[in-house]
């Protein structure tokens, strides 16, 4: 009997007069993931919606079934409740990561919710961490600006890298002036995951609006934290003022 009778074969299934192969492990894992893909672009959707609004994400939540007639993913819903729950840790560890100059607040809406959904991943669940930098690089090429895609693999990365991180705690009122003075005459020191030597936005090479077919790697690109300009701020704001449902793909 020669080698090649030896291969195992995938299991045949008959089905009335057909016989088809089973599905694969592989296969199933795929449709796992594809499901958990989804359920990314549902929170992104409902995170974004309660960012445009200034309102609790967890609001937004529980009324998206009398609003939509999708029913919200469960991965959906606890990355959801993960990020509204987390978010002032999630807060300073994304502005950690951030270049010199640049807040949360003048990142485009489409990437602060990606970052946060991406650290929230990272940090709180067992999600792996190259899984949650490719889902959301592959989100910010889909829904936001060319340059999101390196930026977001490098914060991300950063985080991964460096995290967690330490919330800054507010200095009592009652502090000794002199205390004070010291402390605010101490330099302030980079932190790890900000890339000092950076190209200017745009410099990445060009990107496949289907997003990465391999999930990211975990060298940080020196773009990366540098987020978009200003003027693609404005172009977010303006022109993608809401993403298109990605919910409902």
């Amino acid at each position: 009997m020669s080698e090649h009778d030896h291969t195992t074969e995938a299991p045949v299934e008959q089905i009335g007069d057909l016989e088809v192969q089973r599905i694969s492990g592989d296969i199933q894992q795929h449709a796992a993931l594809s499901t958990r893909s989804k359920a990314r672009k549902q929170a992104l959707d409902i995170l974004f919606e309660a960012d445009t609004m200034g309102t609790d994400p967890v609001t937004v939540l529980a009324l998206r079934p009398t609003v939509i007639d999708n029913p919200v993913r469960p991965f959906a819903a606890e990355l959801v409740e993960g990020v509204s729950t987390h978010r002032t840790e999630l807060d300073a560890a994304v502005s950690e990561c951030l270049a010199p100059g640049w807040t949360l607040r003048r990142m485009p809406r489409v990437d602060r919710v990606l970052a946060l959904v991406g650290a929230y991943e990272i940090l709180f669940t067992d999600v792996p961490n190259p899984t949650a930098i490719s889902e959301a690089v592959e989100l910010g090429g889909e829904f936001s600006t060319d340059d999101t895609p390196a930026f977001l693999n490098g914060l991300l990365t950063g985080i991964a890298e460096h995290g967690p991180f330490e919330m800054a705690s507010p200095q009592a009122d009652s502090q000794d002036p002199d205390e004070a003075a010291d402390t605010a005459a101490e330099p302030e020191t980079q932190p790890d995951c900000v890339t000092t030597d950076r190209t200017a936005p745009g410099a990445a090479a060009d990107h496949d609006p289907q997003g990465p077919t391999e999930p990211a790697t975990t060298e940080p690109i020196e773009a990366a934290t540098q987020p978009p300009t200003d003027e693609d701020v404005d172009l977010v704001e303006a022109a993608d003022d809401h993403p298109s449902d990605p919910a409902a793909e």
